[in-house]
């Protein structure tokens, strides 16, 4: 405990901590103080968590320097002061993390049993000449460069009936309420040297509003003979009662054999692609459509 004299001098402040537990110490501090300064950021710091919340530990001198109050920042419930000093209130300064809408996807490795997928990669390499380059609704030439095979019946109806064994439980695991699949659609992509697909969403038209959910499957030759062609989905926040996409993004690696499901309403980009070679066989290919209610 700090000397009487000190107790009235008005440049001193009584403080009083409440500690977790139910514990308090009284401690006496010049106004000016910098542990006074560091307690009182820490509450404010907590009650908005804003990142300079970090645990830190206190260790305050008491009876006079003869003894020392030691305790973690998380430990600290409250702080009372007399005379009383305000804290600038930040209530105004909505954090933004609290209209963020988190996205989520689930990935799946080994989608296909090996020898599926060596066929598939051979039956793909045999039809080259049947690939047309993809095109967007808005026919804007610099959105999305790729190309499509649409008509592959042997494996698309291999892949649909394999997202059909698994999709009730996809659905549960992405959040959604169980939903009637009124058609699961497909097509083949290839992406080579140079090719993306800027950001974008699959169902914010009116042929594609019953589109539930995007999946995309990846597959390519061993070693791997490109890089980048990343997919970022990103998060989501609401403005004007629609649904746009916010700065931060989860990014999915094109994991050979895999298989990715997310909520066709995401924003998602493909970043480009860098193919050295340029061959069509060195390609990122996919298998990507849509399920729909």
């Amino acid at each position: 405990m700090e000397s009487a004299s000190q107790q009235f001098d008005p440049k001193y402040v009584k403080v009083q901590l409440l500690l977790a537990g139910g514990h308090q110490y009284t401690i006496y501090l010049k106004s000016d103080a910098p542990v006074l300064h560091s307690l009182l950021t820490t509450i404010v710091a907590r009650a908005y968590k804003q990142e300079s919340a970090s645990q830190t530990l206190f260790q305050i001198p008491i009876n006079e320097g003869h003894s020392a109050l030691c305790f973690s920042s998380d430990n600290l419930v409250g702080v009372e002061t007399e005379p009383p000093i305000w804290v600038q209130q930040i209530e105004e300064i909505k954090p933004q993390y609290l209209d963020i809408l988190n996205s989520i996807y689930i990935q799946i490795d080994n989608f296909l049993a090996p020898n599926e997928h060596e066929l598939l990669i051979k039956y793909v390499l045999e039809r080259e000449s049947d690939f047309v380059s993809t095109s967007t609704s808005t026919n804007d030439i610099n959105y999305r460069r790729s190309m499509v095979l649409y008509s592959f019946p042997e494996f698309s109806e291999l892949i649909v009936k394999r997202i059909q064994t698994i999709i009730p439980d996809v659905i549960s695991k992405l959040g959604l309420p169980s939903f009637a699949i009124s058609q699961i659609e497909s097509q083949l992509t290839a992406h080579n040297d140079g090719n993306y697909y800027k950001i974008h969403n699959d169902n914010g038209s009116p042929e594609t509003a019953t589109r539930e959910l995007t999946y995309v499957y990846y597959f390519y030759r061993e070693p791997k003979p490109f890089s980048g062609g990343e997919l970022l989905i990103y998060d989501s926040k609401i403005e004007n009662n629609f649904y746009v996409n916010a700065e931060s993004f989860k990014t999915v690696e094109p994991r050979n054999n895999s298989i990715v499901f997310f909520i066709s309403r995401y924003m998602h980009e493909v970043k480009p692609v860098i193919c050295p070679s340029k061959a069509f066989a060195d390609s990122r290919f996919t298998i990507n459509g849509w399920v729909r209610r």
